[in-house]
C-alpha cells in the first residue's frame, strides 16, 4: 500500500511542476480557442450571450484538460463591437505569486473585439 492509501496526510502546500499554472500555455489555449470560435464572426448583439457563454465553457474545459490539480480557475470573457475605441481592463488580486496566475488574451476582427482571462488559484 501507498502512503495515501494508508489514509496518510496528502496535504501539499505547493504543486508539482507539471501541474503548476503555466501562463505562457495558458494563453496559447485561450488564443486557439479564441481563433476557432471568432474567426469570421461578424458582431450580434443577440448572439453574442450565447457566444461568450460557449466560449468561458469552452476555455475552461482546455485549462482543465492541462491536469492542474487543486487548481480553482475563474474565466471572464468579454466580447464588444469594434468601432475604433479603447478599451481598457484591470484587475487586482491578492495571491500567491509562485503558485497563482493569470493569463489573458486579446481577439479582434473588423466587427467585434474579444478579452478573455483566465485566473489560477492554487487551492491549499
Amino acid at each position: 500500500m501507498t502512503e495515501t492509501e494508508e489514509g496518510s496526510n496528502t496535504f501539499l502546500i505547493r504543486p508539482k511542476y507539471e501541474h503548476k499554472f503555466r501562463v505562457p500555455v495558458v494563453k496559447d489555449c485561450i488564443k486557439e480557442i479564441l481563433r476557432e470560435h471568432l474567426s469570421g464572426v461578424q458582431y450580434n448583439p443577440e448572439e453574442i450571450p450565447s457566444l461568450t457563454q460557449t466560449l468561458t465553457e469552452a476555455i475552461k474545459d482546455r485549462i482543465k484538460d492541462l491536469d492542474l490539480d487543486r487548481y480553482k480557475l475563474v474565466v471572464h470573457v468579454m466580447i464588444g463591437e469594434q468601432r475604433g475605441q479603447g478599451v481598457t481592463m484591470m484587475s487586482r488580486c491578492f495571491w500567491d505569486s509562485d503558485t497563482d496566475g493569470c493569463a489573458k488574451e486579446v481577439y479582434m476582427n473588423e466587427s467585434m473585439v474579444c478579452v478573455a482571462a483566465v485566473f489560477g488559484v492554487y487551492y491549499y
